[in-house]
């Protein structure tokens, strides 16, 4: 009897041995090692970007976009002059995003971040200057949450006066440049019917790959944002020393009211942060990603209200497509994932989706819901169409990688088939 289990447990150990020559002959690639690798744990087996998040098993595209839209795959040089500028939207988990730049990214001289402190020193290999504009490494450099309005006129004039002259690189103007005939005599930006497709036309609008600086951002659902920046604010947060700077200037008091009269608004109620109409909370990730510029700035009389909402929409979704990268809060492991490919850059550990937040904490009616929605009009319809965006690039991206997987499986198996064919013509002739 024992010799028969025995007999039993050599058969199976036999086909197990037959099983693993064949899966090498039919794939011997190091993709198929990592399948073998997986079937051993079946734990593993699971896809970890839709494991982290409530990606739709079959999503369905909204918007049509190019391959140039969706192919996000930059040539970044670290060690030269290219710079990645972080715009940092207020409470849509930009802090969280920041602090992996500098501390969770596989570099050859990494950041140097010292306990205590808040910046990190992010330079280049070999050269004292930082290849990341960022909270966590220049510091506000250009306002407490510059918007993109802000950024893309500061950043130049930042990071060359922080450039020793002769190393200065040569760059096109910033995307609101305009031959100086088209400015007023304070050197603002008219608005005019036209402008905007006038700007378009001579590729004035954030071409950033001609540059070297490639923006990128994060995105929230508005409604979770929005009920995590009252709660903020209502723990004392103003951001009071935001410059909201438009044309060479920061809007007036009467441009800008504010919704309180004391040091803050701490203590407000949801009802309270909702009825001021001069709420900042309301559409701020539509204000931050547009031209301002293009509406007059805060300038409310510029033109009626209607169009104003129009041509922030239709530049905030303009500028966000034609970033570098932008990523979503709720969808923590494809963010990871479209950045690392987007860069060429590996993060260290893996992004955690937290699905707790003080946002989620709170506890509002459908008739709320509805007025954060009305409220947040304009970034709802941004927020759909980022998140489409967002979806279409990830899909994209998996299958141009699967493409290339296959690619190199064919190629192994030709080469694996030639020297078997070489092998048997060596026998043949020495037989």
């Amino acid at each position: 009897m024992e010799d028969r289990s025995h007999k039993v447990l050599l058969v199976l150990v036999m086909l197990f041995l037959f099983a693993v020559i064949v899966l090498q002959y039919v794939c011997p690639g190091t993709e198929c090692q990592l399948l073998r690798l997986r079937a051993l744990s079946p734990a593993a087996a699971a896809d970890p970007y839709r494991a982290e998040d409530e990606t739709p098993v079959r999503f369905v595209p909204r918007f049509n976009f190019s391959t140039d839209d969706l192919l996000r795959r930059v040539d970044f040089n670290i060690k030269g002059d290219d710079l990645i500028v972080f715009l940092h939207i207020q409470k849509t988990g930009g802090t969280t995003f920041g602090r992996h730049l500098v501390r969770n990214i596989q570099l050859e001289q990494p950041c140097e971040c010292r306990a205590g402190q808040k910046k990190c020193t992010c330079h280049r290999p070999g050269k004292r200057e930082t290849w990341l504009f960022s909270r966590f490494s220049t510091g506000w450099s250009c306002g407490l949450h510059a918007d993109w309005t802000e950024l893309t006129n500061c950043v130049p004039s930042v990071v060359d006066s922080k450039k020793e002259v002769r190393l200065r690189p040569s760059r096109a103007d910033g995307p609101s440049t305009v031959p100086a005939q088209e400015r007023d005599r304070r050197g603002a930006l008219p608005w005019r019917p036209g402008l905007k497709l006038m700007l378009m036309v001579r590729g004035v609008i954030a071409q950033y790959s001609e540059w070297n600086f490639y923006y990128i951002t994060i995105l929230r659902d508005p409604v979770s944002r929005y009920l995590s920046e009252w709660r903020h604010v209502q723990r004392g947060a103003t951001w009071k020393a935001s410059l909201h700077v438009c044309d060479g200037r920061s809007p007036t008091t009467e441009e800008l009211p504010s919704c309180y009269t004391g040091d803050d608004w701490s203590g407000c109620s949801l009802q309270e942060f909702m009825d001021c109409p001069y709420n900042l909370a309301n559409n701020r990730q539509v204000r931050m990603l547009s031209d301002l510029s293009l509406v007059g700035c805060y300038n409310l009389s510029v033109m009626p209200e209607e169009q104003r909402n129009k041509v922030l929409l239709d530049s905030a979704k303009e500028n966000l497509k034609r970033m570098a990268f932008f990523g979503l809060t709720e969808f923590q492991r494809k963010t990871q994932y479209l950045f690392e490919k987007t860069f060429n850059m590996n993060f260290i550990s893996p992004f955690t989706q937290y699905n707790s937040t003080r946002a989620s904490s709170v506890e509002i009616d459908k008739q709320t819901q509805q007025r954060i929605e009305t409220l947040n009009f304009l970034d709802m319809e941004l927020y759909d169409y980022a998140k489409d965006l967002f979806l279409q690039r990830y899909q994209y991206m998996r299958q141009k990688e699967h493409q290339e997987a296959r690619r190199k499986r064919q190629e192994q198996r030709k080469i694996l088939r030639a020297k078997q064919a070489h092998l048997r013509e060596q026998g043949e002739n020495s037989s």
